[in-house]
Protein backbone atom coordinates (compact mmCIF):
# COMPACT_ATOMS: atom_id res chain seq x y z
CA UNK A 1 0.00 0.00 0.00
CA UNK A 2 1.00 3.44 -1.05
CA UNK A 3 1.43 6.25 1.81
CA UNK A 4 -1.33 8.01 -0.41
CA UNK A 5 -3.77 4.65 -0.02
CA UNK A 6 -2.64 4.75 3.49
CA UNK A 7 -3.50 8.42 3.98
CA UNK A 8 -6.95 7.90 2.14
CA UNK A 9 -7.99 5.09 4.72
CA UNK A 10 -7.28 7.37 7.47
CA UNK A 11 -9.34 9.81 5.49
CA UNK A 12 -12.52 7.47 6.54
CA UNK A 13 -12.79 8.42 9.87
CA UNK A 14 -10.30 11.81 10.45
CA UNK A 15 -12.48 14.57 9.02
CA UNK A 16 -10.80 17.95 8.74
CA UNK A 17 -12.06 20.78 6.92
CA UNK A 18 -9.97 22.32 3.98
CA UNK A 19 -10.03 25.73 2.27
CA UNK A 20 -9.32 25.56 -1.87
CA UNK A 21 -8.60 28.47 -3.02
CA UNK A 22 -9.62 28.98 -6.80
CA UNK A 23 -11.85 26.25 -6.05
CA UNK A 24 -13.79 26.86 -9.48
CA UNK A 25 -11.18 27.00 -11.54
CA UNK A 26 -9.31 23.63 -13.03
CA UNK A 27 -7.20 22.26 -10.42
CA UNK A 28 -9.24 23.51 -7.61
CA UNK A 29 -12.53 22.04 -8.79
CA UNK A 30 -10.50 18.96 -8.62
CA UNK A 31 -9.17 19.14 -5.48
CA UNK A 32 -12.53 20.19 -3.93
CA UNK A 33 -14.28 16.75 -5.57
CA UNK A 34 -11.89 14.56 -4.68
CA UNK A 35 -11.93 15.76 -1.19
CA UNK A 36 -15.52 15.81 -0.83
CA UNK A 37 -15.29 12.45 -1.90
CA UNK A 38 -12.84 10.99 0.42
CA UNK A 39 -15.34 12.59 3.60
CA UNK A 40 -13.18 15.83 4.19
CA UNK A 41 -14.93 19.25 4.29
CA UNK A 42 -14.46 22.05 2.33
CA UNK A 43 -13.86 25.66 2.47
CA UNK A 44 -14.16 26.86 -1.23
CA UNK A 45 -12.92 30.75 -2.12
CA UNK A 46 -13.16 31.92 -5.77
CA UNK A 47 -14.02 35.25 -7.61
CA UNK A 48 -14.70 33.69 -11.31
CA UNK A 49 -11.96 36.08 -12.77
CA UNK A 50 -10.29 32.47 -14.32
CA UNK A 51 -13.05 30.19 -12.81
CA UNK A 52 -16.61 28.90 -13.39
CA UNK A 53 -19.67 28.24 -11.89
CA UNK A 54 -20.26 24.92 -13.97
CA UNK A 55 -17.30 23.51 -12.73
CA UNK A 56 -18.50 23.97 -9.13
CA UNK A 57 -21.96 22.87 -10.15
CA UNK A 58 -20.46 19.73 -11.83
CA UNK A 59 -18.64 18.84 -8.48
CA UNK A 60 -21.41 19.02 -6.19
CA UNK A 61 -23.51 16.58 -9.03
CA UNK A 62 -20.48 13.96 -8.83
CA UNK A 63 -20.51 13.54 -5.42
CA UNK A 64 -23.32 12.13 -3.38
CA UNK A 65 -25.59 14.46 -1.33
CA UNK A 66 -23.77 13.69 1.91
CA UNK A 67 -20.77 14.73 0.67
CA UNK A 68 -22.25 17.79 -1.00
CA UNK A 69 -23.67 19.07 2.73
CA UNK A 70 -19.82 19.04 3.54
CA UNK A 71 -19.10 22.00 1.13
CA UNK A 72 -19.16 26.24 1.35
CA UNK A 73 -18.61 28.12 -1.22
CA UNK A 74 -17.43 31.66 -0.42
CA UNK A 75 -17.32 34.48 -3.51
CA UNK A 76 -14.53 36.91 -3.23
CA UNK A 77 -10.86 37.78 -3.97
CA UNK A 78 -7.88 36.78 -2.66
CA UNK A 79 -6.85 40.16 -3.13
CA UNK A 80 -9.58 41.41 -0.45
CA UNK A 81 -7.98 40.75 2.80
CA UNK A 82 -11.14 40.34 5.16
CA UNK A 83 -12.61 37.48 2.73
CA UNK A 84 -9.17 35.72 3.07
CA UNK A 85 -10.15 36.61 7.09
CA UNK A 86 -13.37 34.89 6.60
CA UNK A 87 -12.14 32.25 4.50
CA UNK A 88 -9.84 30.74 6.86
CA UNK A 89 -12.51 30.32 9.73
CA UNK A 90 -12.37 27.03 11.10
CA UNK A 91 -10.08 25.73 8.50
CA UNK A 92 -7.21 23.34 9.23
CA UNK A 93 -5.34 23.10 5.87
CA UNK A 94 -5.28 25.58 3.29
CA UNK A 95 -4.82 24.60 -0.61
CA UNK A 96 -4.03 27.46 -2.05
CA UNK A 97 -4.55 27.31 -5.91
CA UNK A 98 -6.26 30.98 -7.20
CA UNK A 99 -3.99 32.92 -9.16
CA UNK A 100 -4.07 34.77 -12.50
CA UNK A 101 -2.20 32.16 -14.38
CA UNK A 102 0.04 32.64 -18.21
CA UNK A 103 3.45 33.72 -18.18
CA UNK A 104 1.96 35.65 -21.76
CA UNK A 105 -1.17 37.18 -19.77
CA UNK A 106 1.45 38.17 -17.22
CA UNK A 107 3.62 40.47 -19.66
CA UNK A 108 0.43 41.88 -20.90
CA UNK A 109 -0.30 42.70 -18.26
CA UNK A 110 1.97 42.51 -14.65
CA UNK A 111 0.03 45.08 -12.53
CA UNK A 112 -3.04 42.95 -12.59
CA UNK A 113 -1.46 39.84 -12.41
CA UNK A 114 1.08 41.07 -9.55
CA UNK A 115 -2.33 41.83 -7.54
CA UNK A 116 -3.57 38.50 -7.56
CA UNK A 117 -0.46 36.41 -7.33
CA UNK A 118 1.37 38.23 -4.88
CA UNK A 119 -1.09 40.35 -3.04
CA UNK A 120 -3.39 37.72 -2.91
CA UNK A 121 -0.60 35.13 -2.12
CA UNK A 122 0.72 37.26 1.04
CA UNK A 123 -3.25 38.14 2.00
CA UNK A 124 -4.44 34.14 2.63
CA UNK A 125 -1.06 33.50 3.71
CA UNK A 126 -1.42 36.09 6.37
CA UNK A 127 -4.98 35.73 7.00
CA UNK A 128 -3.77 32.02 7.39
CA UNK A 129 -1.65 32.62 10.22
CA UNK A 130 -3.77 34.84 11.95
CA UNK A 131 -6.77 32.13 12.67
CA UNK A 132 -3.73 29.58 13.68
CA UNK A 133 -3.35 27.34 10.51
CA UNK A 134 -0.05 25.52 10.75
CA UNK A 135 -0.35 23.69 7.05
CA UNK A 136 -0.49 26.40 3.94
CA UNK A 137 0.03 24.25 0.82
CA UNK A 138 0.62 26.30 -2.51
CA UNK A 139 1.08 26.15 -5.79
CA UNK A 140 4.13 27.59 -7.38
CA UNK A 141 5.22 26.49 -11.34
CA UNK A 142 7.96 25.18 -13.14
CA UNK A 143 8.71 28.73 -14.29
CA UNK A 144 11.05 29.32 -11.86
CA UNK A 145 13.49 27.41 -13.21
CA UNK A 146 13.84 30.31 -16.12
CA UNK A 147 16.49 30.13 -18.67
CA UNK A 148 18.22 27.33 -16.72
CA UNK A 149 19.40 24.45 -18.97
CA UNK A 150 20.01 22.29 -16.81
CA UNK A 151 17.59 18.72 -17.38
CA UNK A 152 16.44 16.99 -15.20
CA UNK A 153 15.12 20.34 -12.95
CA UNK A 154 16.22 20.28 -9.45
CA UNK A 155 14.58 22.26 -6.92
CA UNK A 156 17.76 23.94 -5.79
CA UNK A 157 18.98 25.08 -9.01
CA UNK A 158 16.95 27.76 -10.76
CA UNK A 159 17.97 29.76 -13.63
CA UNK A 160 17.52 33.64 -14.41
CA UNK A 161 13.32 34.43 -14.69
CA UNK A 162 11.98 34.84 -17.76
CA UNK A 163 8.57 36.74 -16.99
CA UNK A 164 6.56 38.64 -14.57
CA UNK A 165 4.51 35.63 -13.84
CA UNK A 166 7.89 33.26 -12.50
CA UNK A 167 9.31 36.18 -10.35
CA UNK A 168 5.47 36.37 -8.97
CA UNK A 169 5.56 32.52 -7.94
CA UNK A 170 9.23 32.70 -7.30
CA UNK A 171 8.31 35.19 -4.70
CA UNK A 172 5.21 33.18 -3.56
CA UNK A 173 8.13 30.58 -2.48
CA UNK A 174 9.95 33.75 -0.92
CA UNK A 175 7.24 34.57 1.17
CA UNK A 176 6.22 30.94 2.25
CA UNK A 177 9.94 30.32 3.40
CA UNK A 178 9.92 33.56 5.49
CA UNK A 179 6.70 32.48 7.23
CA UNK A 180 7.98 29.19 7.92
CA UNK A 181 11.23 30.80 9.78
CA UNK A 182 9.49 33.48 11.55
CA UNK A 183 6.01 32.20 12.35
CA UNK A 184 6.88 28.42 12.25
CA UNK A 185 3.95 27.44 9.38
CA UNK A 186 4.14 24.44 7.96
CA UNK A 187 4.53 25.65 4.31
CA UNK A 188 4.82 23.64 1.53
CA UNK A 189 5.29 25.31 -2.34
CA UNK A 190 4.17 22.52 -5.25
CA UNK A 191 6.03 23.48 -8.72
CA UNK A 192 3.43 22.22 -11.34
CA UNK A 193 4.67 21.08 -14.53
CA UNK A 194 2.27 21.72 -17.68
CA UNK A 195 -1.04 19.84 -15.82
CA UNK A 196 -3.60 18.57 -17.96
CA UNK A 197 -6.67 16.79 -17.40
CA UNK A 198 -10.36 17.23 -17.03
CA UNK A 199 -12.07 20.68 -16.61
CA UNK A 200 -9.31 22.34 -17.93
CA UNK A 201 -10.66 24.75 -20.15
CA UNK A 202 -10.46 25.41 -23.84
CA UNK A 203 -11.26 28.99 -24.11
CA UNK A 204 -9.78 32.28 -23.91
CA UNK A 205 -6.67 33.41 -25.36
CA UNK A 206 -4.67 31.81 -22.22
CA UNK A 207 -6.13 28.33 -22.79
CA UNK A 208 -3.57 25.86 -21.81
CA UNK A 209 -2.30 23.80 -25.40
CA UNK A 210 -3.58 20.74 -24.37
CA UNK A 211 -7.94 21.32 -24.59
CA UNK A 212 -6.86 24.37 -27.21
CA UNK A 213 -5.65 22.21 -29.64
CA UNK A 214 -8.50 19.79 -28.97
CA UNK A 215 -11.08 21.78 -29.57
CA UNK A 216 -9.43 23.63 -33.04
CA UNK A 217 -8.86 19.96 -33.95
CA UNK A 218 -13.01 19.14 -33.39
CA UNK A 219 -13.64 22.29 -34.73
CA UNK A 220 -11.93 21.89 -37.91
CA UNK A 221 -9.43 25.22 -36.99
CA UNK A 222 -5.79 25.50 -37.79
CA UNK A 223 -3.56 24.37 -34.44
CA UNK A 224 -0.31 26.90 -34.14
CA UNK A 225 2.62 25.42 -32.59
CA UNK A 226 5.01 28.30 -31.37
CA UNK A 227 8.65 27.61 -32.17
CA UNK A 228 10.03 24.50 -34.23
CA UNK A 229 7.67 22.12 -32.13
CA UNK A 230 11.07 20.84 -30.31
CA UNK A 231 10.01 22.78 -26.97
CA UNK A 232 9.73 19.91 -24.45
CA UNK A 233 7.53 19.73 -21.31
CA UNK A 234 6.62 17.18 -18.55
CA UNK A 235 3.18 17.04 -18.87
CA UNK A 236 1.25 15.74 -15.60
CA UNK A 237 -2.35 14.54 -15.18
CA UNK A 238 -4.08 15.88 -12.69
CA UNK A 239 -4.76 12.98 -10.18
CA UNK A 240 -1.18 13.52 -9.47
CA UNK A 241 -1.40 16.95 -8.80
CA UNK A 242 -4.57 15.89 -6.63
CA UNK A 243 -2.51 12.82 -4.86
CA UNK A 244 0.74 15.44 -3.89
CA UNK A 245 -1.68 18.42 -2.45
CA UNK A 246 -3.18 16.04 -0.47
CA UNK A 247 0.49 14.35 0.60
CA UNK A 248 1.58 17.85 1.19
CA UNK A 249 -1.68 18.74 3.71
CA UNK A 250 -1.14 15.69 5.52
CA UNK A 251 2.76 15.15 6.05
CA UNK A 252 3.97 14.54 9.42
CA UNK A 253 7.94 14.98 7.80
CA UNK A 254 9.25 18.26 8.85
CA UNK A 255 11.92 18.27 6.14
CA UNK A 256 9.11 18.89 3.90
CA UNK A 257 8.30 22.60 5.80
CA UNK A 258 9.04 25.89 3.67
CA UNK A 259 9.91 23.70 0.66
CA UNK A 260 9.14 23.49 -2.72
CA UNK A 261 8.64 20.53 -4.68
CA UNK A 262 8.93 19.64 -8.13
CA UNK A 263 4.99 18.00 -9.28
CA UNK A 264 5.49 16.27 -12.73
CA UNK A 265 6.26 12.45 -13.83
CA UNK A 266 9.91 13.03 -15.13
CA UNK A 267 9.17 12.38 -18.19
CA UNK A 268 10.24 14.67 -21.70
CA UNK A 269 7.36 15.46 -24.74
CA UNK A 270 8.18 17.73 -27.35
CA UNK A 271 5.07 19.28 -28.51
CA UNK A 272 5.53 17.75 -31.70
CA UNK A 273 5.10 14.59 -29.88
CA UNK A 274 2.15 16.01 -28.50
CA UNK A 275 0.44 16.78 -30.90
CA UNK A 276 0.90 13.13 -32.94
CA UNK A 277 -0.62 11.53 -29.46
CA UNK A 278 -3.37 14.13 -29.33
CA UNK A 279 -4.27 13.16 -33.23
CA UNK A 280 -4.07 9.74 -32.45
CA UNK A 281 -6.50 9.93 -29.53
CA UNK A 282 -9.03 11.65 -31.40
CA UNK A 283 -8.66 9.20 -34.38
CA UNK A 284 -9.02 6.01 -31.98
CA UNK A 285 -12.44 7.95 -30.02
CA UNK A 286 -13.93 10.03 -33.66
CA UNK A 287 -15.38 8.04 -36.22
CA UNK A 288 -13.89 9.43 -40.19
CA UNK A 289 -11.68 11.84 -37.71
CA UNK A 290 -9.17 14.14 -40.24
CA UNK A 291 -5.77 14.73 -38.88
CA UNK A 292 -4.73 18.04 -40.15
CA UNK A 293 -1.11 20.12 -40.38
CA UNK A 294 0.26 21.70 -37.57
CA UNK A 295 0.97 25.13 -38.55
CA UNK A 296 4.43 26.77 -36.68
CA UNK A 297 4.56 30.63 -35.95
CA UNK A 298 7.32 32.83 -33.97
CA UNK A 299 8.41 31.33 -30.69
CA UNK A 300 6.56 33.32 -27.46
CA UNK A 301 8.66 35.52 -25.08
CA UNK A 302 9.10 34.17 -21.71
CA UNK A 303 8.94 30.69 -22.72
CA UNK A 304 11.58 28.24 -21.19
CA UNK A 305 12.53 25.94 -24.08
CA UNK A 306 12.91 22.78 -22.16
CA UNK A 307 10.90 21.78 -18.69
CA UNK A 308 11.78 17.81 -17.49
CA UNK A 309 11.34 17.51 -13.42
CA UNK A 310 13.51 15.57 -11.12
CA UNK A 311 10.72 13.98 -9.41
CA UNK A 312 13.28 12.59 -6.27
CA UNK A 313 12.41 14.56 -3.60
CA UNK A 314 8.80 14.83 -3.61
CA UNK A 315 9.05 10.85 -3.59
CA UNK A 316 11.64 10.60 -0.43
CA UNK A 317 10.22 13.66 1.35
CA UNK A 318 6.21 13.80 0.49
CA UNK A 319 5.98 9.85 -0.61
CA UNK A 320 4.69 11.08 -4.03
CA UNK A 321 4.31 7.61 -6.11
CA UNK A 322 2.81 8.90 -9.95
CA UNK A 323 -0.08 7.15 -11.59
CA UNK A 324 -0.42 8.24 -14.75
CA UNK A 325 2.34 9.25 -17.13
CA UNK A 326 1.08 11.32 -20.38
CA UNK A 327 0.13 8.21 -22.06
CA UNK A 328 -2.30 6.75 -19.52
CA UNK A 329 -3.28 10.29 -18.59
CA UNK A 330 -4.25 11.52 -22.01
CA UNK A 331 -6.06 8.39 -22.46
CA UNK A 332 -8.23 8.85 -19.48
CA UNK A 333 -8.82 12.48 -20.39
CA UNK A 334 -9.30 12.37 -24.39
CA UNK A 335 -13.50 11.41 -23.75
CA UNK A 336 -13.97 14.31 -21.44
CA UNK A 337 -11.79 16.55 -23.55
CA UNK A 338 -14.44 14.98 -26.60
CA UNK A 339 -17.40 15.96 -24.74
CA UNK A 340 -17.07 18.77 -23.22
CA UNK A 341 -15.04 20.99 -26.25
CA UNK A 342 -16.38 18.78 -28.64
Amino acid sequence: MTLFEELLETFKTDQKTWLVTGCAGFIGSNLTEFLLSHNQKVVGLDNFSTGYQHNIDDVLLSVEDKAAKNYVFIEGDVADFDICQKACKGVDIVLHQAALGSVPRSIADPVTSNRSNITGFLNILTAAKDAGIKRFVYASSSSVYGDSKELPKVEERTGNLLSPYATMKMTNELYAGVFKRTYEMETIGLRYFNVFGRRQDPDGAYAAVIPKWVGSLLSDEDVYINGDGETSRDFTYIDNVIQINLLAGSTTNSEAYGEAFNVAVGGRNTLNELYALINKELDEHIENFQKKEVVYREFRAGDIRHSNANISKAQSILGYAHTHDIYRGMDEAIEWYIKSIG
